[in-house]
């Protein structure tokens, strides 16, 4: 197992070889059905994490093979079923769960494992278990990366996939969970994770959110809003795709808080600058000009006077140069090496229509106005 483990680490030609040799997946994966309660020699316990070292290797792997080999790995008949009993055994080391959490992550970058995943719920509810254990005792760094890991595999799954976000809305007090982490971490360890799947469940399960997960989104708002200020890349991008979802679902607060923060220019200001910064999209965030353009459409969409601030900002420049710099790379949320994965549904110029719509709407209105 070791020597698989050490080919699939090397060049994507052994993943090659590996892939073609038979059964030879299928053997790895059978070796993951040894739980607590059937391992009884320190050779399974060897063999179980060495499965999961060469399964979470090899779902990691970029290019043409990799969608292979995750997409043979995923559709074994036993797989999930042997990874939900392995997260769900307490007996079983945090750094194994791990291993099963990173799994998961990696297979559901595929549309339809994800779809797979979520339909065993029980995987989603333990995945939440060790994500929301973040407070536990942690004495090895495996217990600190396993709730990292496992609101990783959930972030994954909730990304525009409506029943996984279903199932999470209706774990007790998540959202309010969820806000906690963003409003309390200092250490930034969660609060992208919390973040992203703040705006999933916003995305896809708004008409299960209570008054209470209202609330709790508009007490994030202030924190989503500073750290916008100031954050770079990735980290970026989801603050910003948060913000904006925040304020589509809560469009009043969100103005509110412009307005009583008397943030507004600078907010906007940030936003016109952002969308000039990034005009080169890149792997680690393809979508930052998308979740920039969502943000200016759901502000305009609720207060048509912005788009005079936007204008102020010269907005319809950096449009102009949007469409002429729009790549290919913008309508995918995921990079896995070279290879784009979760295309979203609506183009990005699209949104810059929509944006340029909005803007115009409002230049029209005050030239009527001053007639």
């Amino acid at each position: 197992m070791s020597i698989v483990y050490s080919l699939a680490g090397c060049d994507q030609n052994n993943s090659v070889e590996i892939d073609r040799v038979t059964d030879l997946i299928p053997k790895i994966i059978g070796f993951t059905s040894f739980t607590s309660a059937t391992v009884n020699s320190e050779e399974q316990k060897v063999l179980l994490k060495s499965s999961l070292k060469v399964l979470q290797r090899l779902t990691s792997i970029e290019g043409e093979i990799g969608i292979t080999l995750r997409h043979k790995i995923s559709k074994h008949p036993f797989l999930l079923r042997n990874l939900a009993e392995i997260l769900g055994d307490n007996s079983i080391t945090p750094e194994l769960r791990k291993l099963v959490a990173e799994i998961l992550r990696n297979l559901a970058i595929d549309r339809d494992a994800r779809q797979e995943i979520g339909q065993i719920q029980v995987l989603i509810t333990r995945l939440m278990k060790a994500f929301l254990n973040c407070n536990g005792p942690s004495s090895t760094n495996a217990d600190c990366l396993l709730p990292k890991v496992a609101g990783q595999a959930l972030a994954m799954l909730a990304s525009e996939n409506v029943d996984n976000c279903l199932v999470m809305s209706k774990e007790p007090e998540f959202i309010n969970k969820l806000r906690n982490m963003i409003l309390i971490h200092d250490d930034n360890k969660y609060i992208y994770v919390a973040a992203s799947l703040l705006r999933n469940l916003c995305m896809h399960a708004q008409p299960e959110l209570m008054e209470s997960d209202l609330k709790g989104l508009s007490h994030i708002l202030p924190a989503v809003l500073e750290r916008i200020m100031d954050a770079e890349g990735p980290e970026l991008e989801i603050l910003i795709g948060l913000s904006s979802q925040i304020c589509k679902v809560l469009p009043e607060e969100f103005s509110q808080e412009l307005e009583h923060r008397q943030i507004k220019r600078r907010f906007i200001e940030r936003l016109v600058d952002l969308l000039n910064a990034n005009m080169k999209p890149s792997a680690h965030c393809p979508g930052i000009r998308r979740v920039i353009l969502e943000q200016s459409i759901y502000m305009m969409e609720c207060n048509s006077h912005y788009a005079n601030c936007f204008n102020e900002y010269q907005m319809m420049d950096a449009l102009s140069i949007v469409e002429l710099t729009s790549s290919r790379a913008e309508n995918y949320m995921v990079f896995l090496g070279d290879a784009g994965f979760m295309e979203c549904r609506k183009p990005l110029l699209a949104l810059v229509d929509r944006t340029k719509e909005l803007m115009g709407r409002q230049w029209l209105q005050g030239i009527n106005s001053a007639y």
